[in-house]
């Protein structure tokens, strides 16, 4: 019995420091940071190199896709240019990889083929 008040005593002792800790600081956030859209780069930038390594992607299919992925980099850089993004750059960029999505898509599951890449 007496181990378990101890315990219980502890227990609160140690959430009053906890809560007596001044909480931190918000961290403020980057007005340029665009951590979906370099994400959804990432991830559809994946979708192509595994396209062509299955030979689902034609290399003018490919070539059109990366210029595709090239403009909204440039996009999402001149957003950023002036130091702030704001929502409809980013509903723009966001239509942008929406629609490059959807052509990857069709790209990828036409009846054109080549041969898959050598590894």
């Amino acid at each position: 019995m007496k181990l378990r008040t101890l315990a219980s005593l502890l227990t609160l002792a140690f959430a009053g420091v906890v809560l007596a800790q001044a909480p931190a600081a918000p961290t403020p956030k980057d007005p340029t940071a665009t951590p979906r859209i370099d994400q959804r780069q990432v991830n559809q930038q994946k979708r192509i190199d595994q396209g062509v390594a299955s030979g689902q992607l034609t290399p003018k299919e490919t070539a059109k896709l990366e210029k595709r992925e090239g403009k909204i980099a440039a996009d999402e850089a001149a957003a950023k240019a002036d130091g702030k993004v704001t929502k409809a750059e980013r509903r723009k960029l966001n239509r942008e990889e929406n629609r490059a999505s959807h052509a990857i898509k069709r790209q990828k599951h036409d009846k054109q083929v080549t041969a898959p890449a050598a590894k």
